[in-house]
């Protein structure tokens, strides 16, 4: 497979009164066409933070995108012009917020909010849009979407203005969806709903996904691969199968161990990770999960590790092998 999209070296801060928040901290990765990648880790953690630098979406003053690239059909959308990243976002990359209700407009109508992007980005009048926007929102499933298109977002519940925003997202038959943990405002049963709907949807329009999440479960059953995110770094990396069935990292252990499982009988205690993540105006030289770790060395204290691989396709950020009980590689 051809990669879409390509992030090097990736770093994002926030310039404070406390200090440099060091939020993105040079994560690199390859999208590749029709491809579902998950971007998993603990809140905070700067998964949101990584896509909103892709869509140059930082706000400036107090963040700053300080170094990286992110190469898109031939370019870095880190150098072109503020109009030509309008003309890739919404239109080649489009987004799905956490929050619908804070994502939509409320004094606008849904009519005239999923239209914008095709008059904008495909030239259509009116009419077009309009009667596009009807197909749009009946292929998200809003029932009578031919009445319902000149409601308001209050009028919607959160499940049916998340299926708006799907809908506005794909109005330009978007390359990349980036979204952004969709399904957190959601109950369950919405959250299956509409995770079966996103992936009916990228099969139909053969989109590539970045999908946010800290919800492992939803990854599991959505994603090809998976990138575990702690302190701004990626710690692990791997096919979603390698990973759930062979996770290498201390923090990816954590993680796992402390989700429910109803495939298997457990007989010991769903565990926790002890501790706080660090500060990220303060990083401390060494490894970022070296205070809560129960595998740590003198070395992890002093020297950070970068990803490498340990198998094919299987990277970790790691000094020691958690397989022999801490032993260093």
């Amino acid at each position: 497979m051809a990669a879409l999209l390509e992030v090097k070296d990736l770093r994002t801060q926030f310039f404070t009164q406390d200090g440099v928040v060091n939020a993105v901290n040079g994560i690199s990765y390859l999208l590749n066409e029709g491809e579902t990648l998950g971007i998993v880790g603990e809140s905070g953690c700067g998964k949101s933070v990584s896509v909103l630098s892709i869509m140059r979406l930082i706000p400036q003053p107090p963040g700053k995108i300080v170094g990286g690239e992110v190469l898109f059909d031939g370019k870095d959308l880190l150098k072109i012009s503020e109009d030509g990243v309008r003309r890739v976002r919404g239109n080649k990359i489009a987004m799905i917020f956490q929050d619908p209700m804070t994502s939509l407009n409320p004094v606008l109508t849904i009519n005239q909010q999923v239209s914008e992007a095709m008059m904008l980005h495909l030239g259509m009048s009116k009419e077009q849009a309009r009667e596009r926007t009807i197909e749009l929102l009946d292929m998200v499933g809003i029932p009578e979407a031919k009445d319902r298109i000149d409601d308001y977002p209050h009028q919607f519940s959160g499940g049916m203005r998340q299926r708006v925003m799907i809908a506005m997202a794909l109005s330009c038959n978007p390359g990349i969806l980036i979204a952004d943990e969709p399904t957190t405002a959601l109950d369950v049963t919405i959250q299956a709903q509409f995770i079966d709907l996103v992936k009916r949807l990228k099969d139909e329009f053969g989109m590539a996904v970045i999908w946010i999440t800290h919800d492992l479960g939803i990854i599991a059953g959505i994603a090809e691969r998976v990138k575990v995110m702690y302190a701004g770094f990626f710690v692990e990396s791997a096919g979603v199968k390698e990973l759930y069935g062979d996770p290498r990292h201390p923090y990816t252990l954590g993680l796992l161990g402390s989700v429910p499982r109803v495939d298997q009988v457990r007989k010991e205690k769903l565990t926790t990770i002890e501790g706080l993540p660090p500060d990220l105006i303060a990083l401390p030289p060494g490894c970022p999960f070296y205070a809560r770790c129960a595998y740590r060395l003198d070395r992890c204290q002093e020297e950070r590790p970068t990803l490498k691989e340990i198998v094919a396709g299987h990277e970790i950020a790691c000094w020691v092998d958690v397989t022999k009980g801490g032993v260093e590689w």
